[in-house]
C-alpha cells in the first residue's frame, strides 16, 4: 500500500545531514573544529569508516575542510544550508518515484484482475448455457452516436436483439449494466446473440440503419 514503505537512507548520509543541520542552526560555528573520528564514531554509535564517509561528503560539498594534522574544520555555514536543501529536494524526488512505482504496480495488478474477471464472465456464460453461447466483446467506436445515451433510452434489445452482459472500461468492469447505464467513449461491450444479432448491434453503434 502506498505510504507504508519508507526510503532507506545510508547511515553515513544521515550523519552528514545531522552535522550540517547543527552547523546551519549555529550549534556548531563556522571555523570551529569538529571532534575526532573516534569521538564522533562513539557519539553516533557507528564505525570510524562511517564517519570518514560522512566527512568525505561534507568535504565534497565544501561544508567542512579536512586538513592533515589539523583535523576537520567547518568551512561554510551557507554551504551546510544548501546541502540540507538539496538533500530534502532529492529525498522528495525519491519518495515521489517510489510512490509512482507502487502505483504502477497496483495498476498492473488491477489490469491482471480485470483480465481474469473478464475471462471468468466469458467462461460463466459459455458453460452456463447448454447451447454454449459465447459472449462477444465489441469496442465502441469513438464517434458512435450511442455515446452519452443510456441502454434503456436506446432500447438496445428491442433494436438489435442483443443482450448486454457487461461493459469493460479502462480500469473496471461493470457486470449486467442496468437500463440507466450511459455509454462512454472507449467502452467495450460484452453481448450475447447469434451472428445476425452481432451484425445488427455493430450497425446500431455505428449509426447505420
Amino acid at each position: 500500500m502506498i505510504g507504508t514503505e519508507q526510503i532507506t537512507i545510508p547511515r553515513y548520509l544521515k550523519i552528514a545531514v545531522d552535522i550540517s543541520a547543527r552547523i546551519a542552526s549555529g550549534d556548531i560555528q563556522q571555523g570551529e573544529k569538529l571532534k575526532g573520528r573516534s569521538v564522533l564514531s562513539t557519539e553516533y554509535n557507528v564505525s570510524p569508516e562511517t564517519i570518514r564517509r560522512a566527512m568525505s561528503i561534507l568535504s565534497d560539498k565544501k561544508v567542512v575542510e579536512i586538513a592533515l594534522g589539523s583535523g576537520i574544520v567547518v568551512s561554510s555555514k551557507e554551504n551546510a544550508i544548501q546541502f540540507l536543501k538539496n538533500f530534502k529536494d532529492d529525498e522528495s524526488v525519491a519518495e515521489l518515484r517510489m510512490k509512482l512505482s507502487q502505483m504502477l504496480d497496483r495498476r498492473r495488478s488491477m489490469d491482471e484482475e480485470i483480465s481474469s474477471l473478464t475471462k471468468q464472465i466469458i467462461d460463466l456464460y459459455k458453460y452456463k448455457r447448454s447451447d454454449l453461447i459465447t459472449p462477444v466483446e465489441i469496442p465502441l467506436p469513438s464517434s458512435s452516436p450511442v455515446i452519452g445515451k443510456s441502454i434503456g433510452a436506446l432500447e438496445v434489445w428491442h433494436n438489435t436483439g442483443a443482450t448486454i452482459i457487461g461493459v469493460i472500461q479502462e480500469k473496471s468492469i461493470i457486470i449486467s449494466p442496468g437500463p440507466y447505464y450511459e455509454f462512454v467513449q472507449s467502452d467495450k461491450i460484452l453481448i450475447v446473440g447469434d451472428e445476425n444479432v452481432i451484425e445488427r448491434f455493430n450497425a446500431f453503434i455505428n449509426g447505420i440503419n
